[in-house]
């Protein structure tokens, strides 16, 4: 199967007749909706798509610490266990998260291999940075789950230094952790490396959903409750300000679980309807994929009164020109198949 439309960005001008409206960019992609025993419900495009999971599998890389009783042992608290699984904005308060982990984990920021960028709170607040800020490897994204990497070891008495390489006994870890919440075999998988330099995977779409059904699944087994637990109870640890994450999860609190993933994948882990949603753009596009995720909930009929939710604003985000004029805006152009 090939990927479908499902998105379209429109070019728009005010004229004496009224706005006029064209097509501009049509982003393709792949959708798959499943139950928690894995059977396809709904999708469209290609739900066997091979997809690079990026940053929506966090919680799993963190589910070899969680299985081998890390959290008691270290005394985590539910903050520090969303901040492995999180794409944090670097926020004060996500900082700090990640530092008490760091003092736990007996590392320092000189352990961190994830790399340094600005953090994401600036650009998606659409504020400039202070002119003298100087980042570090804590305000990187993925410094969370980094420490959570850094946890595993000091529990593990492992080495620290090349914790990302794949035979690390953590990454070896991780892997088999990752087929069993996916049913698919660790030889199916994908490899890659991921943009804060650990290894990546990629599975077809429907296996990646069902990784978020069973994530939210309320008769799963103990970690699946923690992490459930820790990114449900404190969301704005596993996002940020203003990020779509945060509003997914303020939707519908405690019962949706959500992650996003780089280059455009989007999961979902719907509690009291036993569903795990996946979508991949194609070409990559983050505002395409959250405006497919929500239409995907609301022809599921899972999200009544969208417009005054807290995730109107991307319903059909507007697309702005750099003087906050509106040209245009992206919306869905795709019908789910249901089974």
């Amino acid at each position: 199967m090939m990927s479908a439309p499902l998105i379209e960005t429109t070019r728009a001008i005010d004229t004496k007749q009224g706005r006029k409206e064209s097509v501009e960019n049509i982003h393709f992609g792949s959708i798959a909706v499943v139950d928690r025993s894995g059977k396809l419900v709904a999708s469209a495009g290609d739900p066997n798509f091979m997809t690079f999971s990026r940053s929506t599998i966090k919680p799993f890389q963190a589910t070899p610490f969680i299985n081998d009783h890390g959290v008691d042992d270290m005394k985590l608290t539910e903050q520090e266990i969303a901040l492995m699984c999180s794409s944090h904005s670097g926020e004060s308060f996500h900082l700090e998260g990640v530092t008490s982990l760091l003092n736990k984990a007996e590392s320092t920021i000189d352990d961190l291999q994830c790399g340094c960028h600005a953090p994401y709170f600036y650009a998606i607040n659409d504020q400039r940075p202070p002119r003298d800020s100087v980042w570090n490897a804590t305000h990187n994204n993925c410094s969370g789950k980094h420490s959570g990497f850094l946890a595993w070891c000091q529990l593990h008495g492992a080495k620290k230094e090349n914790y990302l390489d794949p035979d690390h006994p953590l990454q070896q870890a991780i892997r088999k952790n990752l087929a069993i919440w996916t049913d698919t075999k660790e030889d199916q998988f994908m490899f890659g490396i991921d943009g804060c330099s650990a290894p990546n995977y990629g599975l077809p779409l429907r296996a990646l959903a069902l990784s978020y059904a069973r994530l939210a699944d309320a008769n799963g087994g103990d970690t699946a409750k923690t992490l459930f637990a820790a990114m449900t109870n404190y969301p704005d640890y596993v996002s940020g300000t203003g990020r779509n994450d945060l509003a997914f999860m303020n939707m519908a609190p405690k019962d949706w679980v959500a992650k996003i993933g780089a280059d455009g994948v989007q999961l979902i882990g719907i509690r009291s309807q036993g569903l795990g949603i996946a979508v991949k753009i194609a070409d990559g596009n983050q505002r395409a994929v959250i405006a497919a995720s929500i239409e995907v909930l609301r022809q599921l009929q899972l999200v009544p009164n969208l417009e005054d939710s807290p995730l109107g604003t991307w319903l059909t985000p507007s697309i702005k020109n750099v003087r906050g004029t509106i040209t245009g805006q992206a919306r869905p152009c795709f019908q789910l198949t249901t089974y």
